[in-house]
């Protein structure tokens, strides 16, 4: 698990990364400055529970991989999920929360992930540990707005123009963050180099 001082602003940024590609980056840079992060890390997961791992690369090379794409110095990638034997993103965030106390952390998503985030094991937990930036993706600025976690947590949506303060704040806490959108996926990536 990377280090932060007491005080920091850090964002959490997980995903299987299979393969990373521009559009993450992307991703973490408008988290970076929107938010003013002093760190951001990128966590390379085992695997996602959600989906099939027969597709999944090495972690060692997707680590490799990130790193190569994660340029700024203020990203940290990371796989301490693997090294803790955690497999859901509620049981990573009260680990981050457990060795980190007085860092404010933020986790990031992109609107994509929102439209199932509900089927996300204790998925309200994760939504009451840290706040959370939702980043525009292509094709999921409206499904945002009608998704599960987005109706039943609309009291607790933080305007954009607050989202430096964002990391500061007690969950639950979210706010949906527009700006430029890359339409890269890594799915698409997988079948173009299979097919």
């Amino acid at each position: 698990m990377p280090h932060a001082g007491r005080g920091l602003a850090v964002g959490l940024f997980g995903g299987s990364f299979n393969p990373p590609h521009a559009g993450h980056a992307l991703v973490a840079e408008i988290a970076l400055r929107r938010l003013a992060l002093d760190q951001l890390w990128w966590i390379v997961t085992p695997g996602n529970p959600l989906k099939s791992a027969r597709e999944l690369a090495p972690l060692a090379e997707r680590i490799a991989l990130s790193e190569k794409i994660a340029r700024n110095p203020k990203i940290k990638v990371t796989a301490f999920e693997a090294t803790h034997h955690v497999r859901y993103t509620a049981d990573t965030l009260a680990l981050v929360k457990a060795r980190n106390p007085g860092v404010d952390f933020v986790w990031i998503m992109g609107a994509d992930s929102l439209r199932d985030f509900h089927h996300w094991q204790r998925w309200r937990e994760i939504v009451l540990t840290f706040p959370i930036a939702v980043i525009d993706r292509p094709g999921a600025t409206l499904s945002f707005l009608s998704s599960v976690v987005a109706k039943t947590f609309d009291y607790a949506r933080v305007d954009e123009g607050d989202a430096p303060r964002l990391a500061r704040m007690r969950a639950p806490a979210w706010t949906f963050i527009h700006g430029p959108r890359s339409s890269l996926s890594s799915t698409a990536i997988r079948n173009g180099a299979n097919g």
